[in-house]
């Protein structure tokens, strides 16, 4: 899937921001409004929000991903 970089919000790594139980909620209410996408069937290690609200969840680490953007 190819994310358009002027509609990625935020890159999140998911070992920190999970740990937050503001984070932990805001993607329990995402998948229950159906708004998350898994790129891939293993763990995660990243997820980005786009400005329409949708969440990706990535094989590809957060450092990875930025330096795709740059």
């Amino acid at each position: 899937v190819a994310v358009a970089e002027d509609s990625i919000v935020v890159v999140f790594d998911m070992d920190t921001a999970t740990v937050s139980p503001d984070t932990k909620a805001f993607l329990k209410r995402a998948d229950r409004l159906g708004t998350t996408e898994a790129l891939f069937d293993e763990v995660p290690k990243s997820f980005l929000l786009t400005d329409d609200g949708k969440v990706y969840f990535s094989q590809i680490s957060t450092q990875s991903l930025v330096g795709r953007v740059e």
